[in-house]
Order: structure tokens, then C-alpha cells, then sequence
């Protein structure tokens, strides 16, 4: 074993365990200690110095062997810098985006999902259809799983289509304002047309994360920035 690698096995605790073989592991090594990139390159220096001088003259390091080893923590230098430069360029990013979210306060916006807020008589949401239907109807269900209403669209386009509902029940009583689900039903020629459930809500507020902006939605759910579809 070279000094370069009894250096390192002392240095993690590890003089007792099976003796490293090979540039790769004393590079190994060296990753598994170093704190930093710079550390890591010091440490490097110090022990390649002290193996290089107290190397067996009859036995000295074979070129090919030193210049793998100052390969394996060029790279090691080069990996880490370049994390840290990808982590510098994050933070404004991440600035950036709450920003952008925080404008949409008080706004409407539109993402999937079947979720209806019914606020001061009146509820929107929509339905994505992925080709032309010639009859789409929504039927709104209370919390406790109860039909409300049912909204006739009739005949619509490929595409997002909304309806707005008043606040009505089917018997013609007004609903209390809360949360609400719909479901939908499309079909052309009495086939069932592929869709996606919009549902539309106001932004109260953005919540800063580790993972990015959340949107803090009116009715308490929270949902990544990227989720919005549109903004209305």
C-alpha cells in the first residue's frame, strides 16, 4: 500500500479495513472525506506530495497511475462547482417565480380538478373536451354526496368550455354559498367524449416553499405554480 492511500484510510478510521487498491479507490476516499471541493483538492495535493517523497526508489509511482489520480479530482472539483453554480443561479429563479405568483392575487384561475366554490350566489367551472360534443351536461353534488343541480350545456366545441352556475337548485331554492363538486357527462352521437374536469378558483395568496411557489386557494387548497392552465 502507498503512503497516499494508508494516509487515507487512517484518516476516515479505516486502518484496520482491507487494504485499497487502485487509484480509484484512494480517489474514492478522498470524496468520502472531503468536506468541499477545495478541501478535497488540498488534501489531494498534501498526500500525492508525501507519496511522491517518500516513494521506494526501486518502486516509484507509475505515471499512469498519477495522472488517473489528478484526473479523478479534477473531477471531483469540477462536479461540485459546477452544483454550486447551478444552486447560486436557483435562488433568483425561485424569487422570480414568487413574485410572478404573488400578481395573481385576487385573481381567478383555472386548473383541472372538479372543485366548485359557489361565492355570493354564483359558481363557474368547465370541462376540457377532446373532441366535439353534441351533448354536455354537469350535475353539481353538495358535500354530502347529494345532487344539487344539473347544468345543460348542449352542443360544444373541442376544447375548454365553462358554465356558470347561479346558485340554484333543482327545485328552484337558492344553495348556500360553500364548496361544491360537479361531475360531467359528454357525448357525440351517443358515444362518450373524452374530457378533463376544470375547475375554476380565486387566488388569496402564494406560500413560499423549498420546492417553489404555492398558490393558496379561496377554498384552502394550495397547488404548485405550474398546475395553472389559465388566468382569468
Amino acid at each position: 500500500m502507498n503512503l497516499l492511500q494508508n494516509t487515507l484510510l487512517k484518516a476516515t478510521g479505516a486502518a484496520n479495513a482491507p487494504a485499497a487498491t487502485g487509484a480509484a479507490d484512494a480517489a474514492a476516499a478522498i470524496r468520502s472525506t472531503a468536506a468541499s471541493a477545495q478541501q478535497a483538492a488540498d488534501r489531494f495535493l498534501t498526500l500525492l506530495v508525501a507519496q511522491l517523497q517518500n516513494q521506494d526508489p526501486l518502486n516509484p509511482l507509475d505515471n499512469s497511475q498519477l495522472t488517473t489520480q489528478l484526473e479523478q479530482i479534477s473531477t471531483v472539483s469540477g462536479v461540485n462547482q459546477f452544483n454550486d453554480t447551478v444552486g447560486a443561479l436557483g435562488a433568483p429563479i425561485g424569487i422570480t417565480q414568487y413574485l410572478e405568483a404573488a400578481t395573481l392575487v385576487g385573481h381567478d384561475v383555472v386548473l383541472s380538478g372538479n372543485d366548485l366554490e359557489l361565492t355570493s350566489g354564483e359558481g363557474k367551472g368547465g370541462v376540457d373536451l377532446a373532441a366535439a360534443a353534441d351533448h354536455v351536461s354537469v350535475t353539481v353534488i353538495d358535500q354530502l354526496g347529494h345532487v344539487v343541480r344539473t347544468v345543460y350545456m348542449g352542443a360544444q366545441k373541442p376544447g375548454a368550455q365553462f358554465f356558470d352556475w347561479d346558485g340554484r337548485t333543482d327545485t328552484g331554492t337558492v344553495a348556500p354559498d360553500g364548496h361544491y363538486t360537479f361531475s360531467v357527462t359528454a357525448t357525440a352521437s351517443g358515444a362518450a367524449v373524452t374530457f378533463d374536469t376544470l375547475m375554476v378558483a380565486t387566488v388569496e395568496g402564494v406560500v413560499s416553499t423549498s420546492s417553489g411557489a404555492l398558490i393558496q386557494l379561496a377554498y384552502g387548497n394550495q397547488v404548485a405554480f405550474d398546475a395553472i392552465r389559465q388566468i382569468h
